[in-house]
């Protein structure tokens, strides 16, 4: 019984002395790391330091040491206990462990916190990278801890695993497609955080600011969140805006659908009269000598004004269009400026306007277009010409229907 007595008194002496020798030195370690961490950041000229201290990186980093030094005295403190050897032995084993793959993830988050402060990489989708790599982390570090409960390796719980290939593959699935997309997106630059994507199929209108392993997160315009799967953006299409934000303009592409019946030769007393707009003055002028003489050189008959060469009224429209938009100061002038006139419909004759606006930002270029169409609209009763517009009474018999 004394013997018994002395054995758990001894135990219990060994186990305080090394508890306090372990803290003494966790502390020690941790007073010197922080005091090389205050230097490096003096010295460094960059503030990744920074990001390591603020995640505690040091701080845990000096929990290894102590750690390993009660695993040496483990067998010293429980020398005459082998049962409660092996138990502490295991729990100590477990504990390093996490402590390894929490240093990893502290660091790791570190990493992500710095690259996101680096112009090169803020565009990134680093975090996906850092899911997998913890991902991986994590499993063999719970490999390795079941291999520590049950006292056989970690390769033969790999052997193991090698039978349940299928079932891993079936439980990893939306990770290894997420890691693979996220891999093609990135090689292939097909969305960065900040760019703007149209994703009909999600409802996603806005722009993406996170990218994961498994998820793309995009703040649409009415400030709601919209989560897409990453794997989605290479096995669906969608809409990147990012070659209109970086180009020199955005595109106006809208048609004026006129009337048919509208359109019309123009006569003397017409040129005459739309002579007096400015923009159109100095083609008129010029193109009605070209004509008088074309026809008068051949001897045209102008009783009939489909006889030779005549203007239109909407092929003079067109030209005023033209000259109107070179002169509007809200278009870019070097990017691709025309109006053009598509294949007739049944409710008209399309007139297109195809320019690019120099405002890009979504609230001015609207007002830009806008701006454009209305003076357009309210220009077309100077030429004689009409726009398509169904009549009242269809109107009130598709209200009525």
């Amino acid at each position: 019984m004394g013997e018994g007595m002395a054995a758990y008194l001894n135990l219990f002496l060994l186990l305080i002395g090394v508890l306090v020798i372990v803290f003494i030195l966790d502390l020690f370690i941790w007073k010197v790391l922080r005091a090389l961490s205050v230097r490096l950041a003096r010295k460094s000229r960059n503030n990744f330091d920074n990001f390591l201290v603020a995640n505690q990186v040091p701080r845990y980093v000096a929990h290894v040491v102590p750690l390993t030094i009660l695993l040496e005295f483990v067998p010293v403190i429980f020398a005459d206990f082998d049962y409660a050897e092996g138990i502490a032995m295991k729990i100590i084993k477990i504990l390093f462990v996490l402590l390894i793959l929490l240093v990893f993830r502290k660091f790791f988050k570190s990493v992500n916190e710095y690259l996101k402060t680096r112009p090169n990489f803020k565009d990134k989708p680093i975090n996906s990278y850092i899911q997998v790599f913890m991902i991986f982390a994590w499993a063999v570090g719970l490999l390795t801890i079941f291999a520590v409960i049950t006292d056989t390796t970690v390769w033969a719980f790999f052997t193991a695993l090698g039978a349940a290939s299928a079932v891993i593959l079936l439980i990893f699935k939306d990770s290894i497609l997420g890691f693979v997309a996220s891999i093609q997106v990135t090689i292939n630059d097909m969305v960065r955080i900040g760019d703007w994507i149209t994703f009909e199929k999600y409802g996603a209108d806005g722009d993406v600011i996170e990218i994961s392993l498994a998820t793309v997160k995009v703040q649409n315009f009415d400030m709601t969140i919209t989560t897409i799967p990453t794997y989605a953006l290479i096995s669906d299409s969608f809409k990147n805006w990012r070659g209109m934000q970086v180009s020199g303009g955005r595109r106006i592409k809208r048609s004026l659908i006129i009337r048919q019946k509208s359109i019309r030769f123009l006569t003397d007393e017409d040129i005459e009269a739309l002579k007096k707009i400015q923009l159109v003055e100095a083609y008129i002028t010029n193109r009605s000598e070209q004509i008088n003489s074309y026809n008068e050189s051949n001897n045209i008959n102008k009783e009939l004004l489909v006889n030779g060469r005549n203007m239109t009224n909407f092929g003079l429209f067109r030209k005023y269009v033209t000259n109107y938009l070179q002169n509007h100061s809200a278009i870019n002038k070097n990017m691709t400026l025309m109006v053009r006139q598509l294949q007739p419909t049944p409710q008209g004759i399309p007139l297109e306007i195809y320019a690019f606006s120099s405002d890009k930002r979504w609230e001015n270029y609207e007002y830009v277009m806008a701006d454009i169409f209305d003076h357009l609209l309210a220009a077309l009763p100077y030429f004689f010409l009409e726009t398509f517009e169904l009549p009242v009474s269809m109107e009130a018999d598709h209200s009525s229907s």
